[in-house]
């Protein structure tokens, strides 16, 4: 499908944005609330442009994606500090079947999202969210694989603790 959609094919590039637009948009939206779709479709155009010149196969396509999209992210926030604007607190929740948070309350996990360092939040994201490997997670974020596994463990274990002590919390009203 990749090689297709690099010779131009019409459906195999339909197939490739149907199949990890959602992720992309999910994840995007997870950082940005209010910038997210608009990064996508950024991403996507930068996409576009490189195609043609891309080598590797679905995987590294993946770890591409996601790569441009951590890096419009990046831009994205680099402008905002320049122009000393404030990030919207709000997120449009995009519910998607094919979603690894479908069902989950979008707001509840952007909670406990919150609460994590953003470095570790990123990768839970990418992990999750992106559906990335911890391999093609590091060659997003430019750590070491084993760097990865290690702020994902920490992450998991902070999330656990939040939601024990909120279940907690719950009980005892």
């Amino acid at each position: 499908m990749l090689s297709a959609a690099q010779g131009g094919a019409e459906w195999a590039l339909s197939a490739l944005y149907r199949d990890l637009h959602p992720s992309l948009v999910r994840l995007l939206l997870a950082q940005e609330p209010a910038e997210g779709e608009d990064l996508a479709s950024d991403v996507w155009v930068d996409v576009a442009r490189g195609l043609g010149r891309f080598q590797g196969d679905e995987s590294a396509f993946r770890c591409w994606l996601f790569t441009i999209a951590r890096r419009r992210l990046i831009d994205l926030r680099r402008s905002r500090a320049r122009r000393r604007t404030a990030p919207v607190d709000h997120f449009i929740d995009r519910p998607d079947s094919r979603d690894p948070f479908a069902g989950v309350e979008t707001g509840e996990a952007l909670m406990y999202l919150a609460a994590l360092p953003p470095a570790q939040a990123e990768i839970v994201l990418l992990r999750v969210v992106g559906g990335l490997d911890s391999y093609e997670v590091a060659a997003v974020t430019g750590r070491k694989p084993g760097t990865v596994r290690v702020m994902q463990k920490r992450a998991l274990e902070r999330l656990a603790e939040l939601m024990s002590f909120d279940a907690e919390v719950h009980v005892t009203r």
